[in-house]
């Protein structure tokens, strides 16, 4: 999932639906059926493993967007493919509808595809072989690694391919484990709070306090405070 703006349109969705189905979710905060139909997009989306990308726009911070595609009334979202509009909805669907409508967009399975869902280090190891930047493969295989104690191995495997917010996570898991970052008896907020104190003079702090927020993950409430608090102690 990517959040898409004006003056990243062109590259995120237009140039990118060239390698892989787009779908554009135009939404704003103070629309009640976009906050319904937002998760449903992004977790089934993410389901693809790649095979589709989501991109997100908020129109009313991006009206340039929103003008190219005569957006009239929201949740709106498009399908992009080869740079042309090849589906759509409007309104907030049920979950099996969305899921109907990106499964529309999936190409049939690849062998890496097959692999990949088995989940294995030889299946996944296997399907590198076959697709060397295979998202689902890449991520997998790089979680596996993390587990292993093969922290800077796992790093080199997720330049492979875009960020994603899973590629992110397993990423931040990564580095964390590449810098032996112990979370204390206190628990993760005790160690955010040394961290907060070193933040503005300390770039591998910094790091270390994003990438603990990374693996907590956007759903937990603690990270949106935090990275308030970090903003605070920054700017």
């Amino acid at each position: 999932m990517a959040d898409v703006t004006d003056a990243t349109f062109e590259t995120a969705v237009l140039a990118r639906s060239e390698e892989v189905p787009v779908v554009v979710d135009l939404w704003a905060p103070w629309c009640g059926p976009c906050r319904v139909l937002g998760p449903i997009l992004e977790r089934v989306v993410a389901e693809t493993n790649g095979a589709v990308e989501l991109a997100k726009v908020n129109v009313d911070e991006n009206p340039q967007v929103a003008a190219s595609f005569q957006v009239q009334s929201i949740p709106a979202v498009y399908a992009v493919v080869k740079r042309q509009v090849v589906d759509g909805f409007i309104g907030a669907l049920p979950e099996a509808q969305v899921r109907e409508f990106v499964a529309r967009l999936r190409p049939e399975p690849s062998e890496a595809d097959r692999l990949a869902a088995q989940g294995d280090e030889a299946s996944l190891r296997r399907a590198l072989e076959l697709q060397p930047d295979h998202p689902g493969a890449v991520v997998g295989l790089a979680r596996l690694l993390v587990e292993q104690g093969k922290p800077e191995e796992a790093l080199e495997l997720l330049a492979r391919i875009p960020e994603t917010a899973e590629a992110k996570q397993v990423a931040a898991e990564a580095r964390l484990a590449k810098a032996h970052v112990e979370v204390p008896a206190g628990g993760v907020e005790e160690l955010l709070g040394q961290l907060l104190e070193r933040v503005k003079e300390d770039e591998a702090a910094r790091q270390e306090f994003l990438d603990l927020l990374e693996t907590l993950g956007p759903e937990d409430p603690r990270t949106a405070s935090y990275r308030k608090q970090l903003a605070a102690r920054l700017f």
